[in-house]
C-alpha cells in the first residue's frame, strides 16, 4: 500500500471519531484539568466509545469491550497487567504487545496521546 493511501485511511477514520454523537459530554465536571479534557476529545476522536461504554463521552455506549466505569479504580488493565500509568499508556499504544489475543485494535494512538487519555480515564473513580 502506497503512504498517501495509509494517510488517507488514516484521516478518514480519525475523522469518522469526530461526529457529535461521539462529543465529550462537557457537563462532567471530572473533566476541569486541561489534560483530561483533551483526553475526553481524544477518546471520542479514536470512536473508543464504539466498543466500550465510558461516563461522561456523549455517545459512548459500546458493548464490545468492557465498560470502563470507575476505572481508575480498577487493579488490573486487560486482565493482564497492574493498573499504572506507565501500563495504560503502553497498552492504548500497542495492546497487542501486552496481550497478543486481544480484541482491543492498535488505533494508532501515540504516546502523548495515551498520556492525554489515561489522564481522562484516570478521573473515572
Amino acid at each position: 500500500m502506497s503512504r498517501s493511501y495509509l494517510l488517507s485511511v488514516v484521516l478518514v477514520l480519525g475523522l469518522a471519531g469526530c461526529s457529535e454523537a461521539a462529543a465529550p459530554d462537557n457537563s462532567d465536571t471530572s473533566t476541569a484539568n486541561p489534560q483530561s479534557r483533551l483526553g475526553a476529545r481524544l477518546i471520542s476522536r479514536f470512536d473508543c466509545g464504539s466498543c466500550h461504554s465510558i461516563p461522561g463521552i456523549r455517545g459512548a455506549s459500546g458493548v464490545v469491550g468492557p465498560p470502563l466505569t470507575a476505572f481508575a479504580r480498577r487493579a488490573y488493565i486487560a486482565g493482564r497487567r497492574p493498573n499504572t500509568a506507565e501500563n495504560l499508556e503502553n497498552w492504548l499504544v500497542n495492546p497487542r504487545q501486552t496481550d497478543a489475543e486481544t480484541a482491543m485494535p492498535d488505533l494508532g494512538i501515540s504516546a502523548q496521546q495515551a498520556r492525554h487519555i489515561r489522564a481522562y480515564l484516570y478521573t473515572l473513580k
